[in-house]
């Protein structure tokens, strides 16, 4: 699951372009009316109807996503930390309509991010791991590997 799913879902409920510029704005909406937890909120239900057993969750920005996932069920976090360069090379390849597509508007969105609580999330995390010039399938092979330790303590 994705974060950015629940807004993405929103979007297209209140018929919003999904661009990049629309989601952002809409995500500090939702916020501010709801509350720093609101955006997990929105895969909650989600999340309790789930017959697995694991579910990874990826685009958490804040400690109040957090508080809400960990009042859902048992919770790890693990922080895939890589430079601003990695990230706008990742987010321009990925093709999704909210994908920042000038650098300018990359660092809105990394602005927008910080300013909602990133880095103290990255802080918490129980784990990290940096992707710093490695394959898409050396990260996965990682991430596998921190959680099938984690399943198995």
């Amino acid at each position: 699951m994705n974060l950015g799913d629940g807004v993405r879902a929103e979007a297209k409920r209140r018929n919003l372009e999904p661009s990049g510029d629309n989601l952002g704005k809409l995500m500090l909406e939702l916020r501010e009316k709801n509350g720093p937890g609101a955006i997990a909120e929105l895969l909650t239900e989600q999340i309790k109807n789930s017959q697995s057993k694991v579910i990874i969750i990826d685009g958490v920005r804040s400690t109040a996503e957090i508080e809400v996932l960990k009042n859902t069920g048992s919770v790890k976090l693990l922080s895939i930390e890589a430079s601003a360069d990695t990230r706008y090379k990742f987010l321009s390849a990925r093709g999704r309509s909210d994908d920042p597509k000038t650098r300018e508007k990359f660092e809105e969105r990394d602005n927008r991010e910080i300013s909602v609580g990133l880095g103290e999330s990255i802080a918490i995390a129980d784990e990290t791991i940096v992707n710093s010039d490695i394959t898409l399938d050396e990260l996965t092979e990682l991430a596998h590997k921190v959680i099938e330790r984690w399943i198995d303590n």
